[in-house]
């Protein structure tokens, strides 16, 4: 029985030590062993190499699979004039003649149809469909039966995942927020001055570095000196929670966010002791005059870190951008936008939170084989003379759907949950009605 004690203890100690010298300690100081670039170009290999055995076995259906279109339906973009002019039995009736037509119903049930087949909303948040098999189970082909070769990789992979990568992860990440926990617990009894600064950000940033290994992170930053600076505001397109670790792994950022309960407000309170995080009670949340103030207040400090926001609201599934909320351009200051954008083919990064759990996410991405993501860093932007803050989040939103190759879209991330606003309904309604009285106007 000592014995037994005895190889457990050796063991545990050796995996602690292990950890600590080839990812603690290189987390600290910022660098890297090379491990990990390793890790993925093995990784590249093995996935191009199922993919090429995979295409041995499904070659015909391969084909039709990338002839396919990933649009369903072909969209007609055309204005609502220019399509119910279309629909009309000639150009001359269709300008001369002002009243309502029965062929006009043509087009809004048109309209109506292409919304049922491809809603351009609901499909923003489903997992991105990936043309090879990345050698995971969450996919509706059944590719690890292609042949014994790709069944054994698969089998093997499942091993590497769940009984090697699984436990060192979950291990990195307890040990991330143990040390963000006491570290910023500790750095909190210390009287505010620059000493207090610069260990509170040495604290978050060691923390993320180390969460970020914990998920075998790949991520590459882009025009650095453009990087958000202390009382500005930092906006992204949001994808997943990790998005936090992704940009913190590079700099620190004060958080806006509804205070919450067990573990996670443990955290909170713990990060607001050390450094100046925006938290606010549900009811709080709710008095969009006082967030503004608070935000305000924040910005108008320079010595306290930029704020981060994700202005959609909610996570979208890396393929799109979708309306910008405007408070956050309402508060004023230097607007620094950053695109990021994850591959899917080492894991699917996006949270679908109607579907899965934080816990049910977490496990999710940490059997996954890796995080590899693109963040670029935007030149910093200001609001305009006569600009109003819907034009001005708008134009942001643009910059970043450019910048990281997404689609944009005017959409409220909130019909995630919510029905479509009366508002929306209108809008349609009133389009109509002023084609309908121009083409009055126009006959008489």
């Amino acid at each position: 029985m000592e014995d037994f004690k005895t190889v457990t203890y050796n063991i545990f100690t050796g995996w602690l030590a292990m950890i600590f010298v080839l990812i603690l300690l290189p987390s600290i100081f910022g660098l890297s062993l090379g491990i990990s670039e390793v890790y993925m170009k093995i990784l590249v290999k093995t996935l191009e190499w199922a993919t090429l055995r995979i295409q041995r076995g499904f070659e015909r259906q391969k084909k039709l699979r990338a002839s396919a279109s990933n649009v369903i339906i072909q969209r007609d973009e055309s204005p609502m004039e220019t399509e119910i002019g279309g629909l009309r039995q000639s150009r001359s009736q269709c300008l001369q003649q002002g009243d309502f037509e029965l062929s006009d119903v043509f087009y809004f049930s048109k309209k109506g149809f292409e919304a049922i087949v491809e809603d351009e909303v609901t499909q923003r948040f489903s997992s991105e469909e990936l043309i090879s098999w990345n050698l995971l189970t969450r996919t509706n082909y059944n590719f690890q039966y292609v042949s014994w070769r790709v069944t054994l990789i698969w089998v093997l992979g499942v091993f590497i995942r769940y009984c090697i990568l699984l436990p060192l992860r979950v291990t990195l990440a307890t040990i991330g927020i143990s040390w963000l926990v006491i570290g910023a617990t500790l750095v909190g009894q210390l009287p505010n001055s620059s000493a207090k600064r610069w260990l509170s950000e040495l604290v978050h940033l060691v923390c993320c570095r180390i969460c970020a290994r914990a998920l075998s992170s790949a991520i590459q930053y882009h025009n650095k000196e453009n990087r958000p600076k202390k009382g500005g505001i930092c906006v992204a397109n949001h994808t997943s929670p990790i998005d936090i670790i992704i940009l913190a792994n590079d700099g620190c950022y004060a958080m806006v966010g509804q205070i919450h309960g067990g573990l996670m407000g443990v955290i909170q309170r713990a990060m607001v002791r050390a450094c100046p995080h925006v938290w606010f009670e549900r009811s709080e949340m709710r008095d969009r005059h006082l967030v503004t103030k608070r935000l305000t207040e924040h910005v108008s400090d320079k010595t306290k870190l930029p704020i981060l926001i994700f202005p959609e609201g909610t996570c979208i599934n890396n393929t799109s951008v979708m309306m910008f909320k405007k408070g956050s351009f309402e508060i004023g200051g230097t607007i620094y936008p950053v695109a990021i954008k994850y591959d899917p083919q080492f894991g699917d990064a996006f949270w679908n939170s109607s579907k899965h759990s934080m816990v049910s996410y977490l496990l999710r991405m940490m059997t996954s084989w890796a995080l590899k993501c693109n963040v670029w860093y935007l030149p910093p932007v200001t609001r305009e003379e006569g600009e109003d803050a819907v034009h001005f989040a708008n134009r942001v939103k643009s910059a970043i759907a450019k910048q990281g190759g997404l689609v944009e879209l005017d959409w409220d991330g909130g019909l995630k949950r919510d029905r479509v606003k009366e508002s929306f309904k209108e809008e349609q309604q009133k389009n109509y009605s002023k084609i309908i009285l121009k083409q009055k106007l126009t006959s008489l």
